[in-house]
């Protein structure tokens, strides 16, 4: 009989202990996941655009072709990876969409950056379809605006998932007579 009531409190001792141990952990991880490790937004910029090639003719007809480099770093600030899906960057002129560029999925480490980039190619025929394109020739400036949106998740400790939106755009404008860029960007995020 002593041994049986023994052996019933050393497990009602030892339960006891591992509740309140169990307990203690599960504290400490919420604390640590609310502070340390909650997910963060990751700091989308944009660079500015590069201008990589520019060809005018005005005869027989007026053609026009520009490539324009756009880089766009992600800094994840995250102790978990930012893993994103395929999206699309969008060249707009005068709210027409003249380009587009894929940008192909990927997965940027914790407390990492990774550079996107990608060329634009800008034709003609959706430019010259717009009756002030002309004018803006004429006036040697050309106005342009980009827009990039990533969808991903942040992944903290590999089990805590948080969904993520990343969005840029920038305004561009091209000085065409010598070739100059100039573009203001600003970027977005929602978890």
């Amino acid at each position: 009989m002593v041994c049986g009531k023994r052996s019933s409190k050393c497990l009602k001792c030892c339960c006891g202990i591992t509740s309140i141990l169990l307990i203690i952990v599960l504290i400490v991880l919420t604390i640590l996941f609310f502070t340390l490790f909650k997910p963060k937004e990751p700091k989308i910029t944009a660079k500015p655009v590069d201008l990589e090639k520019i060809n005018l003719l005005f005869f027989p007809t007026i053609q026009l072709n520009v490539t324009l480099g756009v880089v766009v770093t992600v800094d994840n600030r995250n102790y978990g990876g930012f893993k994103y899906q395929n999206g699309t960057a969008y060249v707009s002129y005068r709210g027409v969409v003249v380009a587009e560029a894929p940008v192909e999925d990927g997965r940027i480490p914790a407390r990492g950056k990774q550079n996107i980039s990608s060329s634009l190619t800008i034709f003609a025929d959706k430019l010259i379809s717009n009756s002030n394109f002309l004018g803006d020739i004429l006036s040697g400036v050309m106005n342009f605006s980009s827009t990039t949106t990533l969808h991903g998740e942040v992944i903290v400790l590999k089990y805590f998932k948080q969904k993520a939106t990343s969005s840029s755009s920038c305004d561009i404008s091209i000085v065409i007579q010598s070739q100059i860029i100039d573009s203001v960007c600003e970027s977005k995020v929602e978890l």
